[in-house]
């Protein structure tokens, strides 16, 4: 099953928020930059790692 990237992020930062009522910008800089990281050179070490 493959979900789309944007949908999950949705996902996350409503159940990081529901259940541990983090500041909204804190939600907010810890997606935007796990999606920037996502998408750099560090990318195939994060996915090796999370295999």
């Amino acid at each position: 099953m493959q979900v789309p990237l944007w949908f999950a992020l949705i996902v996350v930062g409503w159940l990081g928020v529901k259940l541990i009522r983090p500041p909204w910008w804190l939600v907010a800089l810890l997606l935007l930059g796990g999606y920037l990281l996502a998408d750099s050179l560090l990318a195939p070490a994060i996915d090796t790692a999370v295999k």
